[in-house]
Order: structure tokens, then sequence, then C-alpha cells
């Protein structure tokens, strides 16, 4: 049925069909209670697709359908939670059956049963089943407002129990706090089922109780609750009641453009028909007005102003609840009182009221232009409004609000080009396409720009060129959609002065540019706000760059703001930017101390380390001679992982991209001075520093962060590689170069798809690079084979199913064997689906090609342990390691070995888990272990007796979790292997495992398990009593000294000589 969500309509055709198929296993005696509970779990399925609204009609109603409806409702349980949807279906039935058009008294015959018991009506039963589903926590509260709303009005019942049902709802709401769990709850009901009676009951029905219920609704004070959905219920309640106390007319005073139907529209006459119709509106004799005038109810003031006071809730749901309850009930107002509700809704637009105020404001307005509500002569106070929503932005700490505002401004925009003939809006037409243009290009929010281009009325080669996809892409507006609308003359001066990088683009006319927008600009690049300091430098920087033929014209205009009047102007600019935003260092276009600059990479601030690394890879090569090694030094010295700033990822990051650049910028020269080029002396120095970032793998509250610094790490590697290739190969070491390549496979082995596609094509870029070849690349033809020249541009390393088969077959290479099966210990013991599915699958192929090797598969497992135990305790590869391990034992990847006795491999393996674990109080390392334990089983010899004893020393962990999974996994394991136990003891043995509460109190526990030590003959464990020492002076002052034991009492030490 998901394929559906976005198209229910086509379900239409067979929704009776699957209801009567599913409707036959209801009826159907012989059904057992869970069939029938499925049935009506897949008709809820259904519902939700297409709505009970457009599903409701096509239930069965007819007049037998009522008592087994009745009946199957009544047996149901109220407070079952696995049988919501039965109710709940049932419910919507018997919401549908109760319109039959029969007094329900007929139904009721003898009311005195066989028993001689009176029963109670069938109209006091469905009402009882409605109050009694009303206060229930689950889905049937909706559906049991919905059999409210259906029920109480119908005639007969309406008539007897209208009155008292009213009265129990408002009672349970004064009863009730929307404090407690439960009270939300009831309120909830309530609320649902008031909103819904006066949503379906007739006017003159509910009007005599609408102001009790208002009043106490305003007692209940929903506004004041944290409850979204109870602030949501009340809204729509206070405006049915609106809607109840003023008379259902559509106001004659409404704007009107066009007609209902579309021939009349199209008709040539059709303006001139509906100008004749204005016409005679307005020379309409002022008793035509009058005849509209009526009492409205002093309520009506109350409900207005909840509503107002609802357009500036903290929920949008609720927002948008007040912004329709204000179209509909400013339509039935008169005209004067319509206007006043306008003029306190424009109150919301003032820069004293919060987002959500301006958020409800604008769609308020756009539900009274949509209905014709907000007359022509009101455009004028509009419309300045709408501009500012259009541009609304607040900043709230280091971020901003005002996205949502912006695309209410859009959705205004959007009702009033369809609400009004375009002469009313002629006047605006020019103010209201700059904003709606600038929101389409500019805007940074993505929904802000697909909104406006959807709005804008532009002509359509603009809006072929700024359709709803292409305003998708952020560079694409700013670089591309902006310079085509810049060349018509209407949006010029709008685009070329709100941009910064489009700038570089448009300055089609540098003289323009100098004469008019760097003067803006320059006084904007001093001011308090650092974003809008760091838009209008990079702003200065763009201009200033295609300027250069106008540069007298731009020295002038910068002298005016004494930045070259004065020598360190500039230089006081760019320090202080860099100190905070590291992006700014794009600009930098004036010699900068370099001295001064490596001393600010060790700041405690990470930006200010970010700024100044930045800064030193953009210095031109003039600055660098003679202090190359000083700035290569300082950019180590940031790579460095210290305690003192292991958060520091970016800077690292930083440090590792200038590393490159500056390299770039020196240029390569083997036998020249380290102090000038990159050359002998100082490559193994730069290459150290690179190869440091690739094992970063810090991560804190933003996640992996570490995998910035690998990624920056691999692009400086791969560019001072190729630079190194192209001007002097021979500074490559051939222990340098198999040192990239195994660090590359290592990432292109592992788990974040990100950080592997990007490793895989750095990978790819070294190995296929032919101007000329990389030296000394470790299994190149084999290499090349894998990975053909003609897959570079097509293979994707994002998708597992194509990385893992390929990146696994370098398991086969000697040089990347360690590497790989270090990244596939991280994927293939990971936590995403996708990724473990595949490189578990492309390992376990591996592994049953080389069986038939034995030397392979000893060297493969040589390989595995020493992955191992290289990572000892690190726990983010000894984890998933386990977890890859476990996998591999119970393929049978190692079964040529399991009829050897003692066997190194499993010896030496099993000696690495028992320590990895020791003392280790990680859950899902020791659940790892437990499955590693159990794999080793099927080893022969000696190891049998150890794996036993360290399982049962888990049967006894002190973690309940750690012991019965130990339990129902040695269960397993019998099973699997059964020849590791003698028959005989077998059933007892898996009796004690599968019927002892393993998560009860340790003493009892630890009987069980040495029952099953006893049984199998395996040591049992020992406790290990704790000693605790205490040591104190014998009282006279001979210097002896007692020592207290726990286990064996005060012993006395011989005297000792306390200052020695």
């Amino acid at each position: 049925m998901d394929r559906y969500q976005e198209q229910p309509h086509l379900l239409d055709h067979h929704l009776e069909g699957m209801m009567n198929s599913l409707l036959e296993i209801v009826w159907d005696s012989g059904s057992p209670p869970s069939l029938v509970h499925l049935a009506f779990k897949f008709l809820y399925i259904i519902t939700k697709v297409r709505g009970y609204k457009r599903f409701l009609p096509r239930f069965p109603h007819e007049v037998r359908d009522l008592q087994p409806v009745l009946d199957m409702l009544a047996k149901q349980n109220p407070r079952d939670p696995e049988t919501w949807e039965t109710r709940y279906m049932l419910l919507l039935w018997l919401s549908m059956i109760c319109l039959i058009p029969f007094d329900l008294a007929r139904f009721d015959g003898n009311l005195t049963s066989l028993e001689g018991q009176a029963r109670q009506p069938t109209m006091d039963r469905i009402l009882d089943l409605a109050k009694c589903y009303l206060v229930v926590s689950d889905k049937a509260r909706d559906a049991a407002a919905v059999l409210v709303s259906k029920f109480i009005v119908r005639p007969d019942v309406r008539q007897s129990r209208m009155a008292d049902f009213l009265d129990w709802v408002l009672s349970m709401l004064s009863k009730s706090s929307s404090q407690t769990m439960e009270g939300t709850v009831i309120v909830n009901g309530m609320l649902q089922a008031l909103a819904q009676l006066f949503k379906h009951g007739k006017r003159e029905d509910c009007l005599p109780y609408a102001a009790t219920v208002l009043e106490c609704l305003d007692n209940c004070k929903l506004s004041e609750s944290n409850q979204m959905v109870l602030r949501k219920l009340g809204m729509k309640l206070v405006q049915r009641l609106g809607l109840t106390f003023v008379k259902p007319k559509v106001a004659k005073w409404r704007y009107q453009r066009g007609c209902r139907s579309l021939a009349a529209n199209l008709q040539p006459q059709g303006a001139a028909v509906q100008n004749q119709k204005r016409e005679v509106a307005a020379a309409a004799p002022p008793e035509a007005d009058d005849d509209e005038e009526y009492d409205i109810p002093g309520e009506i003031e109350n409900v207005v102003e909840q509503l107002l006071v609802g357009l500036k809730d903290k929920d949008t749901i609720v927002r948008w609840s007040a912004a329709k309850g204000i179209g509909r009930i400013t339509g039935r107002l008169p005209k004067e009182l319509a206007d006043d509700v306008i003029g306190s809704l424009l109150d919301c637009f003032s820069f004293q009221e919060t987002d959500n105020a301006w958020h409800g404001g604008c769609l308020a307005l756009a539900e009274l232009g949509r209905r014709g509500l907000l007359l022509p002569s009101r455009i004028s106070d509009v419309v300045p409004v709408m501009l500012k929503a259009l541009t609304y932005d607040e900043k709230r700490g280091a971020c901003s609000v005002g996205s949502n505002v912006r695309d209410a401004a859009c959705y205004v925009c959007w009702a009033f080009a369809r609400a009004y003939e375009p002469a009313e809006l002629l006047p605006f037409i020019s103010h209201i396409s700059s904003a709606l243009i600038i929101a389409a290009v500019f805007d940074r929010d993505v929904n802000c720009r697909r909104a406006a281009s959807g709005t804008f009325p532009m002509a359509l080669n603009i809006l072929t060129a700024a359709d709803y996809f292409a305003v998708g892409n952020r560079v694409n507006c700013y670089l591309t959609i902006s310079v085509y609308i810049a060349g018509f003359p209407e949006y010029t001066h709008v685009i070329r002065e709100l941009s910064t990088k489009a700038l570089h683009n448009i300055t089609q006319a540098p003289e323009y540019m100098a004469n008019v927008v760097l003067p803006r600009l320059l006084p904007l690049s001093v001011g308090s706000d650092l974003h809008t300091r760091h838009g209008a430098i990079l702003a200065c920087a763009e201009i200033t760059m295609l300027c250069v033929n106008w540069h007298k014209r731009i020295i002038e205009n910068l002298k005016l703001f004494m930045f070259l009047a004065v020598p360190g102007g500039w230089q006081w600019l760019i320090n202080d930017s860099l100190r905070h935003l590291p992006l700014v260092s794009k600009v930098i276009c004036f010699p900068l101390l370099v001295t001064q600059y490596v001393s600010e990479l060790q700041n405690t601030e990470e930006m200010v380390r970010c700024g100044f690394s930045r800064a030193l890879g953009a210095l031109p090569r003039f600055l660098l001679k003679g202090r190359l090694q000083q700035v290569l030094e300082g950019l180590k010295k940031v790579t460095i992982i210290s305690p003192e700033d292991v958060s520091f990822a970016e800077a690292r990051r930083d440090a590792l991209i200038a590393i490159a650049k500056v390299c770039q910028t020196v240029g390569v020269k083997g036998d020249g001075s380290q102090q000038e080029y990159v050359c002998s002396g100082n490559v193994d120095q730069i290459y150290a520093t690179l190869l440091t970032g690739v094992t970063d793998y810090t991560t804190d509250s933003r996640g992996d962060v570490g995998g910035w610094v690998r990624e920056a790490a691999m692009t400086s590697l791969m560019e001072v590689t190729l630079l190194l290739v192209q001007n002097e190969a021979q500074l490559i070491h051939a222990n340098t170069c198999k040192q990239i390549m195994c660090w590359l496979a290592q990432q292109s082995a592992e788990k974040i798809d990100k950080f592997r596609a990007h490793a895989g094509s750095v990978f790819l870029t070294l190995l296929h690079f032919d101007h000329p070849p990389v030296p000394h690349i470790p299994h190149r033809e084999e290499l090349e084979r894998i990975f053909p020249r003609w897959e570079k541009e097509v293979l994707n390393w994002n998708a597992a199913s194509e990385a893992f088969p390929r990146i696994t077959q370098l398991l086969g290479l000697p040089a990347y064997q360690y590497h790989v099966l270090l990244g596939l210990s991280v994927s293939v013991g990971g936590l995403t689906e996708t990724t473990l599915r595949y490189s578990a699958q492309s390992l376990f192929d591996y592994m049953k090609k080389i069986q038939s090797d034995p030397s392979a598969l000893e060297s493969f497992c040589e390989t595995l342990l020493k992955v191992f135990e290289d990572n000892l305790r690190n726990d983010r590869v000894s984890v998933p390691l386990l977890t890859m391990l476990d996998q591999m034992l119970a393929n049978g990847c190692f079964d040529m070995f399991t009829e050897q006795e003692n066997h190194p491999f499993p010896v030496k393996l099993f000696a690495l888990c028992k320590e990895e674990i020791k003392r280790s109080k990680d859950i899902r390392k020791l659940r790892s272990s437990i499955g590693v334990f159990c794999g080793l089983i099927q080893f022969q010899g000696d190891m049998r007796e150890k794996v036993f004893f360290q399982l049962f020393l888990l049967l006894c962990h002190p973690f309940p979790i750690i012991r019965k999974t130990t339990a129902s996994q040695v269960y397993e394991m019998l099973l699997t292997y059964s020849d590791v136990l003698d028959p005989a003891i077998m059933d007892q043995a898996m009796a004690i495992l599968s019927d002892t509460n393993w998560e009860a109190e340790l003493p009892v526990v630890r009987e069980r398990r040495n029952c099953l030590c006893d049984l199998m003959k395996v040591p049992r464990p020992q406790l290990v009593p704790k000693v605790r020492w205490e040591c104190t002076s014998d009282g006279a002052g001979t210097g002896g000294i007692w020592i207290f034991c726990a286990q064996f009492g005060t012993l006395p030490l011989a005297p000792l000589n306390i200052s020695k």
C-alpha cells in the first residue's frame, strides 16, 4: 500500500473488492479471533492510505448489520494494545450504520431478556461505547469522535440525549488536567468529540449550547498547555463555535474574480460580464447592504481574539488551523467588522513580534486573499508587509530563523496572484517581482527558493531557467541563473546588488561595479556583524579580481575608507577576519607576516587555527620563499593530536589542505633548498605528516570528525604525489608509495560510503595516471586487472554492492592484505545493513576460493591474528572484528583446521579474545565474544575444555543480559555441534540451559552453572576473594605495623623503620 501514498485515488476501483474479501472473513463464524483481527488490520491499512472519509461509505450499512457490529464491538477489550485496529474499524463501521433512517427504539422490542433482566436500549449501548472509547489512548479515540458526530445529530438521539452528552463532555473537561498523561488523553477525546459534533451538527441544534461550551473551553486555558495536539484541537473547536454563532451566509461584499464555470471564464465577453457585475454591485442601493446587517453575538469577539492569539503559537499546525479559522469566520462577518479583523491581523507584522506571529499572519493573509475577503483597498497596506516578510530573517545565537516566514510570504503572493485581477496588482508588481526574484535565486533555504520560483509571475523564458528543479541547486542559482536573469534590464540592479559569488560572473560592467556596488560593500566589510563582513569581503575580492583594468577608480574608492591610506588597514582587516571566519582567507592578496601567522597556528581556539592554516595555504610563492620549512613545521604541529586539542579536527583538516597548497605553490626541485622548494630534504617529512592524517579516527558528539581529516589527507596525498610525478618522480620512494596505496586500499574497504568513495577515487586516480605513471605501485598489473581503466569513471564506490566485490580481491595481494582486512573488519562487523551484507558476502566468497589453497589460508589467518593483536583494546576495530570472526566461524571459513588437534590459529585466537574482554564492561563486545567462543568449540584438542570453561565463566557474569545471551548461544552451539558432548548427558545439559532463569540472582545462577560443570566434567570456576589491606601503627610508638586482612584477620609484622 505504501506505493499508493502519493496517489491513493488509484485504489478507488479496487476498494470494494478488497473490503468484501476481508469482511467475508469477519462475518465467517468459524474464523479464529486472530484471523478476524488480521482482516481488520488490513482494513485499517487501506483506510490509512485512502482516508476514512472516502472508505467509510463503502462499509455495508443495512439494518441487519447494526446488532452484529454492536455485539462485536461490545466484546472488545478497550485496553488491549494488540487489537486497536479492530476497535478502530468497528467504531467507524458503526458510525456509518447509525445513519440508517429508522428510530433506534424500533430495534429494542421487548427490553426484557430471557433471564428476566432488563436489557439496555440500543441508543444507550451505542452512546456508552462511544463514551468508553473517547477516553482511551489509542487510535480508537479518533473513531469514537467520528461516531459521536454522526450519532448525536440523529433526530431521535438529539432530542433525548444531546444535552446529557454535552453535560458529560463538559464535566470531563472541567475535571481533567492537561498537565497529566491521563488527563491529556481525556481532554483530547472530549475536544475531538466537540469539534466533530459542531462540524457536522446543524447550526440551530448546536447554537443553544455554543456559549456554554465556549465558556468551558476558556476555563481550560488550552493556550497555556504544552501539548501541541490539545492546542490545535482547541483552535479547531473555537473556530467551529464561531461559525455556529454567525449565520452561514457568504458575504456579498467579498471580491470576486471570474466565475465558477471554466467555460464562462473562457468566453471573450467574460471580462465585460465581470466588470458589469462589479458596476451593478457598486451602484446597488445602500438598503442592499443593510439587508446583510444583523446582530453579531458578543462571543464572536472572544473567538476572533483567540484565533489571533493562535496565529502566534509556537507550532505550525496550530497557526495553520487558526489562519483557516480567521478566513472562515471573516467570510460571514459584515464588511466593517471584517475590516477590523484585517486591521488586527496586520498588527502581527511588527518587529516586536516573533517569527511565529509573522508566519501565522502570512498564512491568515493568504487565506483571506484566497477567499476574496481582502478587498483591493487594503492591498496597499498588505504589500509592504508582504515584502518585509519575503526578506524576514531573525538571528538567534549562532543561527537564524525566518525561513518559514519567507515561505509563507511566497504563499501570500501565490494567493494574491490568483485572487485579483491584474489591474489591481499593477501598481505593486515591480516591487513584488523584484522581491520574489531575489528569494527565488538567492534565498539560502531551498524550500523558499522553490516557493518563490513557483509563485513568481515572470516571463516564460525566466520561468524555464528558474523552475522548481533548477533553483533546488544553490550553486546553480548563484552562478548560473543569477547571471541569466541579470541580462534583463528590470532585474540588473537587484541581482548585482545582492550577490557575492555571482558578482564575479556578473561583472560585465566594471565601471558600474566600481562606482555603485563597491562603495556600498566597503562599509559593510568593517561592520559589527561577522556574517555581513564575511560576505562583503568576499564580494570585494571577487569584484576586484575582474576590475583590474579599472584599478585606479577602485583604489580611489578604497582610499575613501582608509584601507590603503593607512598602511596596516588591509592587514588588520584580514587578520581580524581570519580569527573568526576561516573562509575569508580566500581574499588574501597583500603581503602577510609569515612568522605571525605560524605563531597563530598554536592558538587555543580552533577557528583561529583553521583561518591561519588556510591563509598560509593561500600565500603566494614570493612570501614563502626562504620560510618554507618554518611553514611546514608549523602546519605539522597543527596535525599532531594532543589531549588538549583532540577535538580540533577541522584545524587538522585545514592544515593538511594547506600543506598540499603550499607544495603546489613553491614547486618541486630535487636538489633545491628546503627553505624554497619541495626537495629530497623535506619530501619525507611532508609525506609522514600527510600519512599521519589518514590514521585520524577521532570521534566526538558530532560523530566521526576524524573522517574530515582522513578525507583531506587523501586529497593532499594525491595532489602532492601527482605534483612530484610530473616534476621529480625520483623523489617518491618505493616504501612511501606502498604506504599510500595500502592506506587508500584500507579506506576503500571501510564502512562510511562518503569516505570509501573518496578513497576509491584517489586510489584509481593514482593507479591510472599516465603523465607519467606513478612509480613503485605494488602489484600494478594485478590492480589494473581488478580495476580496468575503462571502469574508473563508472565504478560507483558509494554502492556497497559494487565496491566490496572488487576491494576484497586485494586480499590475495600480500602487500595489501593487512590493510584491506583491517578495513573490512570494520565494515563486516558494522551496523549498517547494506554495507554489512555486501562486505560480508564478498569476504565469504573470497574465503571459499582459498579453501583449497592451504598456504593462502594460513597466510590469511596469520594476517587476521596480526590485525587482532595490533588492535587489542581498540574498540573501534576490536568490537566489529569480534563480530566478523563470529560470522566467519559460523560460515565455516576455517573448516580446514577443525580436523587438526590444537592448531595454532584457534589457540592464538582464543587467547586474544580472552585478553580483549578482560575486565570489559562493554556489552556489545562481550556479546560478540560469546559468539566467537561458541564458534571455537568446533576445533579439536584442549581447546574445547578451555572454551567451555570461559563460557561457564560468562554464565555467571554480573550483567544479566550477558548470562542470558551466553546460555542461549551455548544451547544453539550444542545443537549445531552435537559431537562435542556425550549423547548420554546432552538432554540433561540442554534442559539446564533452557529451563534456568539466567537473569535470577547470582547465587541461584551459580548453583545451576556448577551443575553444568559437573555434568560436563569441566572444572568449576572458583571465586577469588577480594582482599582488603589496612596498615595501622601498633600505638606503642615502636614503629610496629599491624596489617588487617579481610580474609585472614589481623596480622602483626616485624617493626619497620618508618623513615626508610
